[in-house]
């Protein structure tokens, strides 16, 4: 297959490129080829006609996107339009990496497939609307992810969360950890075979959850990053802040998925994958 990676830079698409290129040819298109907000620049899609378009774009910083509505729905949303409707016209597959957030945080264990989308922030709603606007296309995957790390680190956040707490640690610096929110941190080459084995057997199109196995509190999180390290710092949990930042988070937005078992895929559990990033970055 031909597959085009929009955002082949950032943490997910580095891996998408590699472990797709291993068997497929892949078409990596930075934002300064592609952007999604921009239909015109779509047409680049056009000339290089590819089998499936993967759209890891995304406007992910949760506050700003309070305060730039408009770019978070440009980018979230309408680059979700400008993609699906491109890759409609082709005949190509369109898959849209989606999110956590676009849950209410409300449910006490694990949202799946089949719980109705309620966002409560503006990141959310606009992931969601990208999500409905996919969907146009009936040849669609949208997989959910979450709390992602990778070795590409995140474009604008400065690395990760695992590599913040690292570099922390390292300085010495007190650090303090949310207990109340709890998440399903997903490993970006993880996430990238998990679609690739989608893609190559070519299961049926829908939304799937994509995170690795299991939740966990941001706090249990940081715990297991020095456990296996053999960090020690200064490590105290607290309660999230109703006044920190202008978004409204989820407390609880742990995702699994009720229907890759039923094709065979079965993502490890994130404490697995961790480890298994930590080897890859040297770390341990």
């Amino acid at each position: 297959m031909k597959i085009a990676v929009i955002g082949s830079t950032g943490q997910l698409g580095t891996d998408l490129v590699k472990l797709l290129g291993t068997d497929h040819q892949v078409v990596p298109l930075t934002h300064d080829e592609i952007e999604v907000s921009d239909y015109s620049s779509c047409l680049i899609l056009k000339e290089q006609q590819p089998d499936v378009v993967i759209n890891t774009a995304a406007f992910h910083k949760t506050d700003q996107c309070e305060e730039e509505c408009l770019k978070s729905f440009s980018v979230n949303a309408l680059g979700a339009r400008n993609v699906a409707k491109i890759s409609k016209e082709m005949k190509a597959t369109s898959v849209y990496i989606s999110t956590d957030y676009v849950f209410d945080g409300t449910k006490k264990t694990a949202y799946t497939e089949t719980d109705t989308p309620q966002p409560i922030n503006t990141y959310g709603v606009s992931k969601l609307a990208g999500e409905c606007f996919t969907a146009l296309n009936p040849k669609h995957y949208i997989l959910r992810i979450a709390s992602v790390f990778g070795e590409a680190g995140a474009s604008g956040k400065g690395g990760n969360f695992v590599e913040t707490m690292i570099r922390k640690a390292k300085n010495n610096e007190k650090i303090i950890v949310v207990d109340d929110m709890w998440m399903s941190p997903t490993y970006t080459k993880d996430a990238s075979a998990l679609l690739k084995e989608i893609l190559d057997k070519q299961i049926p199109y829908g939304v799937y959850h994509a995170t690795n196995n299991g939740y966990c509190s941001w706090y249990q999180f940081a715990e297991e990053i020095f456990r296996l390290t053999g960090l020690a710092p200064d490590l105290k949990p607290t309660k999230i802040d109703p006044n920190y930042g202008k978004a409204t988070r989820p407390a609880f937005s742990g995702l699994a998925s009720k229907k890759l078992s039923k094709y065979g895929l079965e993502p490890r559990g994130w404490e697995e994958a961790l480890n298994a990033y930590l080897l890859e970055k040297g770390h341990i």
